[in-house]
């Protein structure tokens, strides 16, 4: 076993050792949901004051509406019965920095972790790649506030998003914490 799954192991063993959170409701106390970025320096419990049982958090490369995320948030309110969303992006994202393309050659290339540097990205393995990166959108992202106002538009043009919901767009600053209104979005997703 490695170092982390044993650190994770540990950790898990401290955790229940005190465990008192086996009566919470399914559904989330203060009936929202937050879709945002997987981005490790984001942890959505502390920025937006979160305790277990509060809220659902759905997180991916980007924090973008793909159709997982939507499938997601229509499952937080049908079935669970959240009123309110939250788009939240962040600055100085990983998603920034490639574009389809590239991931589509380093993945043809090779399935090895690539590297980057001040030249752009470079595979760092040899191939076998795959070339099944081409069927993929990678949902990359050229500008923060222009994706936060997409993502937004798309959840609420979706048909099966009720019009009813708000759907809020937000900019996370990775170096102040703070969460950065993006107006036209919160416009778009006013509820109807």
């Amino acid at each position: 076993m490695s170092k982390i799954h044993n650190e994770v192991l540990l950790a898990n063993r401290e955790y229940v050792s005190d465990f008192d959170k086996g009566d919470l409701a399914m559904p989330p106390a203060r009936q929202f949901a937050i879709l945002t970025c997987m981005d490790a320096r984001l942890d959505p419990a502390k920025y937006a004051g979160l305790s277990e049982g509060d809220a659902h958090v759905i997180r991916n490369a980007g924090g973008r509406a793909s159709d997982d995320a939507i499938r997601s948030l229509v499952i937080s309110y049908k079935l669970l019965g959240t009123k309110e969303w939250f788009v939240i992006h962040h600055t100085d994202c990983g998603m920034e920095t490639f574009t389809d393309e590239i991931m589509r050659h380093l993945l043809g290339s090779s399935l090895k972790t690539a590297s980057i540097d001040a030249s752009g990205w470079h595979d760092s393995g040899e191939g076998p790649g795959s070339a099944e990166g081409k069927y993929i959108d990678w949902l990359t992202i050229k500008d923060q506030a222009q994706s936060v106002l997409e993502d937004v538009t798309r959840i609420k043009s979706h048909p099966l998003v009720p019009g009813e919901i708000p759907v809020y767009g937000y900019i996370y600053d990775v170096k102040t914490g703070r969460l950065l209104e993006v107006p036209e979005a919160t416009e778009a997703g006013k509820a109807r």
